[in-house]
């Protein structure tokens, strides 16, 4: 079960449209019972107690953007308005099928690792968890809380993601990556250069200290600068640097999961080199 945390978004639409695999429309419907295999518990209050729990996939969209329009000036701690988190869990083509109760299992466990789920908060986030592809799950919550504040995410979240993803292939017998593509383990000189380029990459894409998420705010700053200019000036340029921040941030992220993924490459290396034994030379006594 490989985790992945796109770049955060402002539109539930496009998030919700990648998890579907084709674009959000007020036609589809989309089942608490099939589709949408996990929510946010405070969805109840939304339906009536003899109503037929079937959206279109437009309206769910609007449901997690409610939040944006009640809170317009809840920001990150980057000052931005991207609030729409998305992330996908994917298993080994060879798993077997999950069931319905089993997929929602493993939404309710991720979104509590993830900080969008967390037991007895009545104020947290709205969040949904959506099995439409074969073998993957999506997860989508707005980081703008129902009491207005954001909810924060710390660096190491890809990290304790991938340990949660562990505990639950562990528990559902289900296959690690490891188990797909690595034919032999590395030895311990490739073990130690890939730990070490794990700690450059993790530094790089360090969200309080890296260069990385320092150039992001920057660009950030400036284009919500640029926003508030007169048309002739730079609003245009704005949108276009808020397009390369986002595009920053998605880099951050796939070098964090290259980190990750040389950490768990290093984890499975053998503490030391393989010993065989030599064959015995012509006429040799052997020894037992």
């Amino acid at each position: 079960m490989i985790p992945r945390i796109h770049a955060r978004g402002i539109s539930s639409a496009e998030a919700l449209a990648e998890a579907l695999g084709r674009p959000v429309s007020d036609e589809e419907g989309l089942t608490t019972d099939h589709t949408v295999v996990a929510y946010w518990p405070g969805l109840d209050h939304y339906t009536l107690d003899d109503e037929q729990k079937i959206w279109t996939s437009a309206t769910w969209a609007e449901h997690l953007d409610d939040p944006n329009w009640q809170y317009p000036f809840a920001a990150s701690e980057q000052d931005d308005r991207c609030a729409i988190w998305h992330a996908d869990v994917r298993l080994h083509p060879d798993d077997r099928t999950l069931t319905g109760p089993e997929w929602s299992e493993i939404a309710h466990r991720l979104a509590r690792t993830a900080g969008i789920a967390t037991p007895g908060d009545d104020q947290g986030c709205r969040w949904i968890a959506v099995q439409a592809r074969p073998g993957r799950l999506d997860l989508l919550a707005n980081l703008v809380r129902l009491d207005g504040e954001w909810q924060r995410q710390d660096a190491h979240l890809p990290r304790r993601l991938v340990a949660e993803a562990r505990r639950i292939e562990a528990d559902l017998r289900l296959r690690a990556p490891e188990e797909a593509h690595v034919h032999r383990a590395p030895g311990p000189e490739a073990a130690s250069v890939a730990g070490q380029l794990a700690q450059v990459l993790f530094q790089i894409t360090d969200e309080r200290s890296g260069p990385l998420a320092t150039v992001r705010g920057l660009v950030e700053h400036a284009s919500q600068r640029l926003s508030g200019l007169p048309q002739s000036y730079g609003p245009e340029t704005g949108i276009r640097l808020e397009l390369a921040a986002a595009r920053l941030h998605a880099l951050q992220r796939d070098l964090e999961h290259a980190a990750i993924g040389l950490t768990e490459q290093a984890r499975l290396a053998p503490a030391g080199p393989l010993q065989s034994a030599a064959p015995p030379a012509p006429g040799a006594r052997r020894t037992r």
